[in-house]
């Protein structure tokens, strides 16, 4: 099988940002600050990012453009003879076909609700009858399912890159428009006050496993996705560098995303703390009570649809590249069949409110909280401490010294071996201590 390649530095820089930047930004990362105590849970997620999430991308990066190979692989070109870190391989895929089993049905609901923005059908929305009708639910999978299929059936520079740029472009501007919108709104201090100033009395030892958890969600980090984009990139530019590049974008999206939703929230004295329902629920409202409010909500969830599909399609060639690696397939049928399958598990996800009820966890849990414990609550850290052993590791795995002359091949940062222990030590520690608490402390 010959090997995609992309074909410039942004659009490497977006299609990783895209992967980054989704629904984990715009949906989950502002209900989880709502419930976290809003200015701590912020505070706590740049700590996470910078000392956890940052150190992890780089690893990744590497992994992926020294192996020049897929998630699946990528362990098996660098570990030495004997070693079993390919099986870590066999992980990232479960992670990123759990994380579509139910991030495809999230997408749909974007794209359900801009349509109801757009044809003014908006004024008696709400998530449970949303998630609750089997047809709908559906239908708005198959829409989202089809629309990444049909871009990724394309080569990667022709159909993935150019759609990625182009829709991460619009996606920034979009949100730049909307929060400036929401800070004139009458309640925006309190809002921004919420959102802004760290209250360390909300801060349990829940909230800084959730903020971690964000942070690695967000980034998509621990299940080999980066490592894709690692692969499909040349040795022109330094990987901490452009990491770097790729956090910014993350963040400034998810904080942006804040700016947006606290300030309507408390001008409209609606509950910060309402969970998954929060973006859906609370922002339609908001919308709905707004002068030119269908014009508003309708770029919003412009806006969401974005952030979901981008997403949605790099993880989906993560999915594909390494299916393909393994079978030999071409893209277009790799990425039909994959897509199919997909669809097929994320049923479970788009039924799992009405006719495939399931309470994995107790009274009002569903599918979707299982595909995502899996994967947040597992998988992502997993990963990330897969990663860090198998990168640092001279004796047992890649090495620091191959790591080094990978990551900074080219122009840009530098990883410095003063760095080392940041690397080898702290973040490995910290997410094993932060997971094994998660675990303890897990509403089971």
């Amino acid at each position: 099988m010959s090997r995609d390649y992309l074909g410039s530095r942004l659009g490497f820089i977006m299609l990783s940002a895209g992967c980054a930047i989704g629904c984990g930004n715009v949906w989950k990362f502002p209900w989880m600050c709502g419930q976290g105590g809003g200015g701590g849970f912020l505070l706590l997620y740049f700590i996470f990012l910078i000392i956890l999430g940052l150190p992890v991308m780089t690893m990744e990066f590497s992994v992926g453009r020294a192996a020049q190979a897929s998630p699946l692989m990528m362990h098996k070109k660098l570990e030495k003879p004997g070693q079993k870190w390919h099986v870590h391989g066999w992980l990232c895929i479960l992670g990123l076909v759990s994380l579509m089993a139910f991030y495809t049905v999230v997408a749909g609901w974007m794209i359900q609700y801009f349509v109801k923005f757009i044809t003014g059908t908006n004024e008696n929305i709400g998530f449970v009858p949303m998630i609750t009708d089997p047809a709908g639910n559906v239908f708005y999978l198959a829409v989202a399912v089809g629309i990444a299929m049909f871009i990724l059936c394309f080569n990667l520079s022709g159909g993935l890159e150019r759609i990625t740029k182009y829709m991460m472009s619009v996606l920034l501007v979009l949100m730049i428009v909307l929060a400036v919108r929401s800070v004139t709104l009458d309640g925006a201090t309190e809002g921004l006050k919420f959102y802004l100033v760290p209250d360390f009395s909300r801060i349990t030892g829940s909230v800084v496993v959730g903020a971690m958890n964000q942070a690695f969600f967000s980034l998509s980090l621990g299940m080999g996705s980066m490592a894709v984009f690692g692969s499909y990139i040349d040795k022109k530019r330094s990987l901490l560098g452009e990491s770097v590049n790729v956090v910014i974008l993350d963040t400034f999206v998810a904080v942006m995303a804040g700016f947006i939703i606290f300030p309507a929230c408390f001008t409209y004295n609606l509950e910060v703390t309402s969970g998954p329902a929060l973006l859906f629920d609370t922002m339609a409202t908001v919308f709905n009570n707004m002068a030119g409010g269908r014009a508003w909500g309708t770029l919003f969830f412009l806006f969401m649809v974005f952030a979901a599909i981008s997403t949605e399609l790099t993880v989906l060639e993560g999915i594909i590249a390494s299916i393909r690696e393994v079978t030999g397939w071409s893209r277009t049928k790799g990425s039909i069949i994959c897509c199919c399958g997909i669809f097929a598990l994320s049923l479970t996800t788009a039924l799992g409110y009405s006719l495939l009820r399931f309470q994995p966890f107790g009274e009002g849990t569903a599918w979707l909280d299982l595909w995502d414990f899996i994967v947040s609550t597992n998988l992502l850290p997993i990963g990330a401490l897969l990663f860090s052993l198998f990168v640092t590791n001279n004796r047992f795995g890649w090495g620091w010294d191959n790591f080094l002359n990978e990551v900074n091949a080219g122009r840009g940062f530098k990883v410095r071996n003063w760095m080392r222990p940041i690397y080898a030590y702290l973040v490995p520690a910290l997410v094993l201590i932060i997971y094994v608490f998660g675990l303890i402390n897990f509403n089971w």
